[in-house]
């Protein structure tokens, strides 16, 4: 499990960045698979993610996920909330204890972030189509509308496929671009004609900050290419595997 010290400071606040080590599951999806949308078997993925809430000292029943679509929608998390049936959503955000928000990625970026003063506590995933799309806005605005306030929020940005493992093709940067002609600072020159590598940790951070967010941490990793460490989405298709494994980040207020 990693951590950022930014978060470590917060008091009534614990998270944690899973690698995919320390589970149960075998083959492609080995060893601590989160994720249940994977053709893994489900009883090792809830063994994995009790697993997890171990390590935060929590009970199996505190984690919180939801049905990640890359889309900009957030859930906020209740006393009603029922993991039966978890919405389609790409971030949630909660004020109540003891629930452990929980996103589940493999090459897309887990950003969690927290307000300390008003005990409110968010989760997002973020792929280039949420990030460019609005869900880190509007997961601070339903953070805000629970008392949150943009310029006290620490966030951190989890594991995630790093630049130079991101190429993109000759058409990836055209709607950032228009977004900000300042994105091109995301953009290096792949050596292959016309192509790009794309920042995404960087970006988000950038929009992060654009939204006075004065805080936020970076972990220094790269999904792609610490094969050992992270499940990787990209690697998995290049070399041609029919599935690959997910990685959890969580974050919870203490009760």
């Amino acid at each position: 499990m990693i951590t950022v010290s930014a978060l470590n400071g917060v008091q009534r606040v614990r998270h944690g960045f899973f690698t995919r080590e320390g589970g149960t599951s075998e083959g492609i999806y080995r060893s601590l698979n989160c994720g249940l949308g994977s053709g893994d078997d489900p009883a090792r993925v809830r063994a994995n993610r009790a697993l997890a809430m171990e390590q935060l000292d929590l009970p199996p029943e505190a984690l919180v996920t939801v049905q990640q679509r890359h889309t900009t929608d957030v859930a906020v998390v209740g006393e009603d909330w029922s993991s039966a049936d978890p919405p389609v959503a790409d971030a949630m955000v909660t004020n109540r204890p003891g629930m452990a928000l929980g996103i589940v990625t493999a090459d897309c970026a887990p950003i969690l972030l927290a307000d300390p003063r008003a005990s409110v506590i968010g989760a997002v995933h973020a792929g280039w189509r949420g990030a460019l799309g609005g869900v880190l806005e509007n997961t601070l605005a339903a953070m805000a509308r629970l008392g949150a306030k943009p310029a006290r929020i620490i966030a951190a940005v989890g594991p995630c496929i790093a630049q130079r493992s991101y190429e993109v093709g000759p058409e990836f940067p055209a709607p950032f671009l228009a977004e900000d002609p300042a994105n091109h600072f995301f953009f290096v020159p792949s050596a292959r004609e016309g192509r790009f590598f794309f920042d995404l940790p960087g970006y988000i951070a950038r929009r992060l900050a654009k939204h006075s967010i004065n805080e936020v941490a970076r972990t220094p990793c790269d999904t792609y290419r610490e094969e050992s460490r992270f499940f990787s989405y990209r690697r998995s298709q290049q070399a041609g595997e029919a599935d690959y494994g997910r990685t959890l980040s969580a974050i919870v207020l203490e009760r």
